[in-house]
């Protein structure tokens, strides 16, 4: 790893950090910057960039993979036209394009990540 590499790779880590705060905190992207001293274009640079790593690695991950990325406790909804009752036990999560199934052995771990990547995603 070069000089380069490395000095974006801590970049993105401080930005991801940053990023996270803002959303913890509630802050618009405007007190955000205000407070910060950045531009609205530099935020909105480095959560391109931020989305951009994200997807490549969930790419790499899926080309590895030699199953579905369906991780333990979730199932593949293909369509939102089912019964009610299908739906009882279990909790449909829907960000942007993605829908997923969480059940009640669902681990809250996983959960945050799961909803964490496809938000960063959308």
């Amino acid at each position: 790893m070069n000089t380069r590499q490395i000095t974006s790779e801590y970049r993105l880590a401080q930005w991801r950090q940053m990023l996270q705060e803002r959303i913890a905190n509630g802050e618009s992207i405007n007190e955000f910057c205000k407070s910060r001293g950045v531009s609205r274009n530099t935020y909105f640079y480095w959560q391109r960039k931020l989305r951009d790593t994200a997807a490549k690695q969930i790419a790499r991950e899926a080309a590895g993979a030699s199953q579905a990325l369906i991780p333990s406790g979730w199932s593949q909804v293909s369509t939102i036209k089912e019964e009610q009752s299908a739906y009882d036990s279990t909790l449909p999560i829907e960000i942007g394009r993605y829908r997923v199934m969480a059940s009640e052995s669902t681990a809250p771990e996983l959960l945050e990540k799961v909803c964490r990547m496809l938000g960063s995603l959308c």
